[in-house]
C-alpha cells in the first residue's frame, strides 16, 4: 500500500474516528487500557451478544496513531465473532511484531504494517487491541461462569 494512501487512512481516522462516544449501559463491557509512558488512557465499551460483536465504541485521550487504531479496530471488529475477533487481533499482534500473519483479515488495519520500524508506536497502535483482549476474557468469564451455574441448577 502506497505511504501516502497510509497516512489518509490514519489521518482520517484520527481526525473522524468511528464510534468514539461513552456507553452507559450494563449490557456492555467496559475496560480501561492507558500507556503509562504517555497520554493515551481510553475507555473501551464492548457489546457481544450469542458470541458475535455487536458493538464496540470508545472515549478518551491519546495520540494520532492510537486514536486511529482505535477506530480501524472497531472497523474491523463489529459483527465478527469472538474466533474471529481473536484471529484478527493475533494477526495484528504478529504484524506489528515482524512475525507471520494474514493480511487479508486486517482490511486497514495493513496501514501499521511498518510500524515496528518505530519501537514506541507498536504500544500505541497495539493499546486498543490489549483493551480488547481483557474485554473478551470478562466476556469468556461471564460465560464460564453462567454455564457453571447452569449445570449446578440442573443437578
Amino acid at each position: 500500500m502506497d505511504e501516502n494512501i497510509k497516512r489518509e487512512i490514519i489521518m482520517e481516522h484520527y481526525q473522524n474516528p468511528l464510534h468514539r462516544y461513552v456507553v452507559e449501559d450494563d449490557n456492555y463491557i467496559k475496560v480501561n487500557t492507558s500507556n503509562s509512558s504517555c497520554i493515551d488512557n481510553l475507555d473501551l465499551f464492548l457489546k457481544i451478544n450469542n458470541n458475535i460483536i455487536e458493538d464496540i465504541a470508545f472515549f478518551g485521550e491519546a495520540c494520532a496513531i492510537s486514536i486511529s487504531s482505535t477506530s480501524i479496530m472497531i472497523e474491523n471488529l463489529i459483527g465478527k465473532t469472538v474466533e474471529e475477533a481473536a484471529i484478527i487481533i493475533q494477526n495484528f499482534d504478529n504484524m506489528i511484531n515482524e512475525k507471520d500473519y494474514d493480511k487479508n483479515v486486517l482490511n486497514n488495519a495493513i496501514v501499521y504494517n511498518e510500524i515496528y520500524k518505530q519501537n514506541s508506536r507498536k504500544t500505541c497502535a497495539f493499546l486498543p487491541y490489549r483493551g480488547i483482549l481483557e474485554a473478551l476474557a470478562k466476556y469468556q468469564k461471564q460465560c464460564y461462569n453462567l454455564c457453571c451455574k447452569n449445570e449446578e441448577q440442573e443437578e
